[in-house]
């Protein structure tokens, strides 16, 4: 999930400057609907249920930022994308932002011409094997095979492990998750590598789960966010500002429960400035001053979203770890609504 491109730069780049200067914001107003780059399909992350409607932490962040700026938390378009595809999708307009376990990278920011608003999810690089393997180590994978995404990062991060480790091993490419699961469960590879949350979410829709094991390596830093073009800085400003809101309503107590009374006014500023009853916040990112607010009702504040989807309480399970709250010893921080 954290795809470098196989396309050059500079036409990537040329792309997305010739798509920002058009203004995304004033686009998907007038469209009525935002265009939001998904995975192809990740239980807990994004995928369609069995009646196509899209579901998880990264589809909340869609519909939060659909919320905000267009009053309706389905006015959403979700458009599949592969490591390969999504890119280019992005750059060429096809969609407004991508919301799709990216991770931030110097190269896709600097050289690829995108901006990433902000991390959602920190992750990093993990491995799965069948528990009848034996293993307990990563370093104990000599000769394996790995089944591995195509156009992504997670190549790399492989090819440099087995090597500082001095140990060999034989990639079995593939495309999308479904694949991976598909040719994993088959056997046509020893070990499955991704995003350690991509590993939990896909092994939760095993018959038997239980029958394999995430070792304990983890091999890299995958900062996971929302990222849009380079050169509409006032489009950036509101998806960025979306994610934040939803960060800081969790540490300051705002929920899906209780927002329609803090609406009415607090004796906090802050959550006065964020909820639109005092100041000015939205009409400096071109909304009305209720945008926040619609976020946060849109599925409920950070915590909310990765309970529902991802959390300890799903078959997934994950804990916050560093996605907890910074007062809470994560790493989850918004800058100050002033």
């Amino acid at each position: 999930m954290k795809k470098s491109v196989f396309l050059g730069a500079l036409t990537v780049a040329g792309l997305s400057a010739g798509v920002a200067a058009a203004g995304t914001l004033d686009d998907v107003k007038a469209r009525g609907k935002l265009n939001c780059g998904v995975t192809t399909g990740l239980v807990g992350f994004a995928a369609p249920d069995a009646n196509g409607h899209w579901e998880g932490f990264d589809v909340g962040v869609c519909r939060a930022v659909a919320a905000a700026v267009l009053g309706d938390k389905d006015a959403v378009e979700f458009v599949p994308t592969t490591g390969k595809t999504r890119f280019t999708a992005l750059a060429s307009g096809e969609v407004d932002m991508l919301a799709r376990n990216t991770t931030w990278t110097f190269s896709r920011d600097v050289d690829l011409k995108f901006e990433f608003v902000g991390v959602n999810y920190y992750d990093g690089q993990g491995f799965m094997v069948p528990k009848e393997l034996g293993v307990s180590s990563a370093k104990e994978l000599d000769g394996a095979t790995v089944c591995i995404q195509t156009g992504t990062t997670t190549e790399l991060n492989l090819a440099d492990f087995f090597r500082s480790n001095n140990i060999s091993y034989e990639p079995v490419p593939i495309e999308t998750n479904a694949e991976a699961q598909q040719q994993f469960l088959a056997g046509a590879c020893d070990v499955y590598t991704t995003d350690a949350s991509g590993l939990a979410a896909t092994r939760a829709t095993f018959e038997n789960p239980g029958d394999f094991v995430v070792l304990p390596e983890i091999i890299s830093k995958e900062p996971l966010g929302p990222l849009v073009r380079h050169g509409d800085a006032e489009w950036g400003d509101v998806v960025r500002w979306t994610l934040n809101s939803l960060i800081a309503a969790e540490e300051l107590g705002i929920t899906s429960a209780n927002i329609g009374e803090l609406s009415s006014g607090t004796d906090n500023p802050e959550i006065n400035r964020m909820l639109g009853t005092e100041g000015t916040l939205g009409e400096m990112l071109g909304l009305d001053a209720e945008w926040a607010k619609r976020a946060i009702m849109a599925g409920g504040n950070y915590g909310e979203l990765f309970e529902k989807n991802i959390g300890a309480s799903t078959p997934i399970g994950l804990a916050r770890g560093l996605n907890a709250q910074w007062t809470e010893g994560g790493l989850l921080y918004a800058p100050p609504f002033r």
